[in-house]
């Protein structure tokens, strides 16, 4: 059984959910989140899964007492700023620390899921770590991911996932600690055991986006000098820029690919039916959400967004 939260931490919990509106979402979101996380949930009336999903955030948010906040914003009544953040489909959920959205998700999510979710957004803002067995061995196989030590985080997330096989987290960790390894076939077939329910989970996808990129590294490599020369050549050919930072994406050189990415969408941000910003999403999605390079992209991104 979960422990009891106070009544004053309740009540915080409570005064941290708000219905939000295109005209009050600088001061409601970007400003507030220079001092606290806060989630944006955009739903509708009409939308099931925002009916499932919409309880289940204010319950967690609730019992995060006061550590991150919720912006609930209706999109019928509201269409702007979800048009700006290119929501094709709802519910959509996105996570903004620091002025700037660092993580997100779509669609109805369990309250394991969504606990995860709101973890990673106190974490990324400075957050204090819980003291729970599983959360300390996620924190070591992390610090050994850090100090470029996959062996070992593949040792911790695997004895996690054996603890807890439901640990969509730790299992989509240890594929990509594989992938670092070199070691695609066990991470194919870590992933082809998820369920299908579980395929959309965020860590997971992450992955397998970045599976996808590693497949591809070996014809990669023999593409890169003759992108750069086409380049060099005409710096506006925007299908050669693309193929470059796919290649550097799976040559594990993700600063250039985002560079890449990021100035197709700011000299041509229609290219390609968005081609270029789909890319830089996959590319976001492989390195995962608190990625230093992700955060520094999507601050970018947003700003291109949002000029």
């Amino acid at each position: 059984m979960e422990p009891l939260i106070g009544q004053a931490d309740a009540q915080a919990g409570a005064a941290a959910i708000i219905d939000g509106s295109d005209a009050t979402f600088r001061e409601d979101v970007m400003e507030a989140s220079l001092q606290t996380p806060v989630i944006v949930d955009f739903w509708a009336p009409w939308c099931g899964p925002c009916k499932q999903l919409g309880p289940a955030l204010e319950k967690a948010v609730t019992k995060a007492a006061g550590k991150i906040k919720l912006v609930k914003i209706n999109i019928d009544e509201n269409p702007a700023i979800a048009g700006q953040l290119r929501v094709q489909s709802i519910p959509a959920v996105f996570g903004f620390v620091g002025g700037r959205p660092v993580d997100g998700f779509a669609g109805a999510l369990p309250e394991s899921q969504i606990k995860d979710f709101i973890n990673r957004l106190i974490a990324a803002a400075g957050g204090e770590a819980g003291d729970d067995p599983i959360e300390q061995a996620m924190e070591q196989a992390e610090a050994a991911v850090e100090a470029g030590d996959f062996g070992t985080a593949a040792a911790i997330y695997g004895q996690v996932v054996e603890h807890d096989p439901e640990n969509m987290k730790a299992l989509g960790k240890l594929a990509q600690a594989y992938i670092k390894l070199e070691e695609l076939d066990a991470a194919q077939a870590l992933l082809d055991e998820v369920p299908e329910a579980k395929a959309q989970d965020p860590d997971i996808a992450s992955a397998r986006a970045a599976l996808e990129f590693a497949a591809k590294a070996a014809e990669a490599e023999g593409k890169l000098a003759p992108l750069e020369a086409a380049l060099a050549a005409n710096p506006n050919d925007h299908q050669a820029r693309f193929d470059l930072a796919e290649a550097q994406a799976a040559m594990g050189q993700s600063e250039e690919a985002i560079d890449n990415l990021l100035y197709i969408i700011q000299t041509d941000r229609g290219w390609k039916d968005d081609a270029a910003r789909l890319q830089l999403l996959k590319v976001f999605e492989a390195l995962g959400p608190t990625d230093p390079e992700v955060l520094s992209g999507r601050r970018r991104l947003s700003s291109l967004l949002f000029s």
